[in-house]
């Protein structure tokens, strides 16, 4: 049986730990193709809320819900490095694979020693393009017309591992972040449980070929890159909003109170259908120049309109655009900062 260890920490690495934990368990029925998680590598628990207490990442959740449902005794370990104490506790577990989504870690020779097999990698974009963390905001920021996602074997240097497949798909200009990240796991996860059963078949990894092309890489996303420059045109803040979804989000302010843009489009996306909001004014950027109670609240950019659909005052709870202005007297003609 291939013995499996997985790394990841957010929640869509949580819900790809399910799918593969379950998954395991009907690869029970093929004998010749069965495997079984062994072990969990995420990150420590972080300092959230107001009293900043320690939370535990959704993959460790997970897997101490799985343990405790089941009766099962997978290791979970949630380092901030891992060391030589963390490599002999995963010695123990005489590992053969390790797969990871979203773990965030640079791994060095000593730890891929550990497998028999190496490690295989799920990279949301198309390889070399985007290495780094932020792959899917990027490729949205960039209003990039196609991406993918990418399986990898995983090597020394960050995301230069060769490619075993990469699934390629169009994109509309209407997707965000947390949607792509989505389609991405459920692509990865599909691939991640065929290969496993193909390895603990054959005792061999998949083939996989060296990447081509210039690499291009990913920048860290802060949480003020969420600010809106309304001088920006609409179709790049409306990149943004789809981009910082659902972290680190889009704000600005208004008469000194931030305010969150959740959702908004450019209006030239809807100029066939309604062109009379496409029209640029003289109005300064950041103003809110109507309501159109068929399309949303009407904001003035560098170039063209956004429309505003979802909005949220801070420490208020978020509300669609019609019901934000049934509460917000005297905000046509407001000046976003």
């Amino acid at each position: 049986m291939l013995r499996v260890v997985y790394g990841g920490s957010p929640q869509v690495a949580a819900t790809i730990l399910e799918l593969l934990l379950r998954d395991s368990e009907m690869s029970k029925a093929t004998p010749d193709e069965q495997y079984e998680i062994v072990g969990v590598l995420t990150n420590p628990p972080t300092a959230r809320g107001r009293h900043s207490e320690l939370v535990p990442t959704e993959v460790e959740q997970y897997a101490r819900t799985w343990n405790e449902a089941r009766g099962t005794d997978i290791k979970i370990l949630c380092p901030e490095h891992v060391c030589a104490p963390e490599r002999e506790i995963l010695a123990s577990l005489k590992p053969d694979i390790f797969i990871c989504f979203a773990y965030g870690h640079i791994l060095g020779p000593k730890f891929f020693s550990l497998f028999k097999y190496g490690g295989i990698n799920i990279h949301p974009s198309i390889l070399p393009k985007y290495r780094g963390a932020t792959p899917i905001n990027e490729c949205i920021l960039n209003m990039d017309e196609e991406t993918g996602c990418s399986i990898q074997t995983m090597a020394l240097g960050m995301d230069e591992g060769d490619i075993i497949t990469c699934h390629r798909y169009r994109l509309t200009g209407n997707e965000n972040a947390e949607y792509l990240l989505r389609q991405c796991s459920v692509y990865g996860t599909a691939m991640f449980t065929q290969y496993l059963r193909q390895i603990s078949r054959t005792g061999v990894l998949p083939p996989a070929t060296p990447q081509v092309g210039e690499p291009s890489y990913c920048t860290k996303i802060k949480k003020e890159d969420g600010k809106i420059d309304w001088k920006l045109s609409a179709e790049k803040i409306d990149a943004m909003i789809r981009a910082y979804t659902p972290w680190p989000g889009c704000f600005t302010t208004a008469n000194g109170v931030q305010l969150r843009i959740l959702k908004g489009r450019a209006a030239s996306k809807v100029a066939a259908q309604d062109p009379a909001i496409t029209k640029n004014t003289s109005a300064v950027p950041g103003t809110v120049l109507d309501y159109n109670k068929q399309r949303g609240i009407l904001i003035q950019t560098g170039d063209g309109v956004l429309l505003a659909t979802e909005l949220q005052w801070q420490s208020k709870k978020a509300m669609d655009y019609k019901s934000f202005m049934n509460g917000a007297r005297n905000f046509i003609g407001t000046v976003l900062e």
